[in-house]
Protein backbone atom coordinates (compact mmCIF):
# COMPACT_ATOMS: atom_id res chain seq x y z
CA UNK A 1 0.00 0.00 0.00
CA UNK A 2 1.41 3.39 -0.66
CA UNK A 3 2.08 6.08 1.97
CA UNK A 4 -1.35 7.63 2.11
CA UNK A 5 -3.24 4.34 2.72
CA UNK A 6 -1.40 3.31 5.50
CA UNK A 7 -1.42 6.60 6.65
CA UNK A 8 -5.24 6.02 7.09
CA UNK A 9 -5.10 2.63 7.59
CA UNK A 10 -2.66 3.14 10.66
CA UNK A 11 -4.54 6.26 12.48
CA UNK A 12 -7.27 3.95 12.90
CA UNK A 13 -9.49 5.58 10.21
CA UNK A 14 -9.43 3.10 6.98
CA UNK A 15 -9.61 -0.98 6.82
CA UNK A 16 -8.80 -1.96 3.35
CA UNK A 17 -9.03 -5.76 3.93
CA UNK A 18 -13.01 -5.79 2.69
CA UNK A 19 -11.60 -3.65 -0.61
CA UNK A 20 -9.14 -5.60 -1.20
CA UNK A 21 -10.91 -9.02 -0.82
CA UNK A 22 -13.54 -7.52 -3.58
CA UNK A 23 -10.70 -7.12 -5.69
CA UNK A 24 -9.59 -10.68 -5.46
CA UNK A 25 -13.31 -11.77 -5.98
CA UNK A 26 -13.27 -10.11 -9.31
CA UNK A 27 -15.52 -7.18 -7.52
CA UNK A 28 -14.23 -4.38 -9.45
CA UNK A 29 -15.90 -1.67 -7.43
CA UNK A 30 -17.29 1.47 -9.43
CA UNK A 31 -16.13 1.03 -12.36
CA UNK A 32 -18.01 1.87 -16.45
CA UNK A 33 -19.17 -1.41 -18.34
CA UNK A 34 -16.32 -1.01 -20.58
CA UNK A 35 -13.52 -1.11 -17.44
CA UNK A 36 -15.67 -4.69 -16.33
CA UNK A 37 -14.92 -6.15 -19.02
CA UNK A 38 -11.65 -5.22 -19.47
CA UNK A 39 -10.68 -6.43 -16.73
CA UNK A 40 -12.70 -9.49 -16.83
CA UNK A 41 -10.74 -9.79 -20.41
CA UNK A 42 -7.15 -9.27 -18.43
CA UNK A 43 -8.10 -11.53 -15.69
CA UNK A 44 -8.76 -14.60 -18.22
CA UNK A 45 -5.83 -13.91 -20.43
CA UNK A 46 -3.48 -12.87 -17.61
CA UNK A 47 -1.74 -9.78 -20.17
CA UNK A 48 -2.98 -6.70 -18.69
CA UNK A 49 -3.32 -5.08 -15.32
CA UNK A 50 -6.31 -5.05 -13.07
CA UNK A 51 -7.79 -1.87 -11.37
CA UNK A 52 -10.56 -1.97 -8.94
CA UNK A 53 -11.81 1.99 -7.48
CA UNK A 54 -14.01 2.14 -4.83
CA UNK A 55 -15.82 4.68 -3.07
CA UNK A 56 -15.51 4.37 0.13
CA UNK A 57 -16.98 7.31 1.68
CA UNK A 58 -18.12 10.92 -0.03
CA UNK A 59 -14.51 12.25 0.29
CA UNK A 60 -12.41 8.66 0.32
CA UNK A 61 -11.77 6.92 -2.70
CA UNK A 62 -9.31 3.59 -2.89
CA UNK A 63 -7.88 2.31 -6.13
CA UNK A 64 -6.44 -1.28 -6.39
CA UNK A 65 -4.13 -2.04 -9.11
CA UNK A 66 -2.65 -5.41 -9.88
CA UNK A 67 0.29 -5.82 -12.37
CA UNK A 68 -0.52 -7.44 -15.58
CA UNK A 69 1.89 -9.87 -14.64
CA UNK A 70 0.73 -10.42 -10.95
CA UNK A 71 3.56 -9.72 -9.42
CA UNK A 72 2.39 -6.83 -7.35
CA UNK A 73 -0.98 -5.36 -6.27
CA UNK A 74 -1.21 -1.90 -4.45
CA UNK A 75 -3.71 0.07 -3.14
CA UNK A 76 -3.75 3.51 -3.34
CA UNK A 77 -5.46 6.69 -3.46
CA UNK A 78 -6.13 8.65 -6.96
CA UNK A 79 -3.94 11.66 -5.83
CA UNK A 80 -1.25 9.16 -5.22
CA UNK A 81 -1.35 8.07 -8.92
Amino acid sequence: MTAGVNDLVQRGVFNPGPYLQRHLNGDWGDLCDDDRRQNDVALKSGEDRLFSSYQVTSDLKLWIITEWDRSVTTLLLPEEY
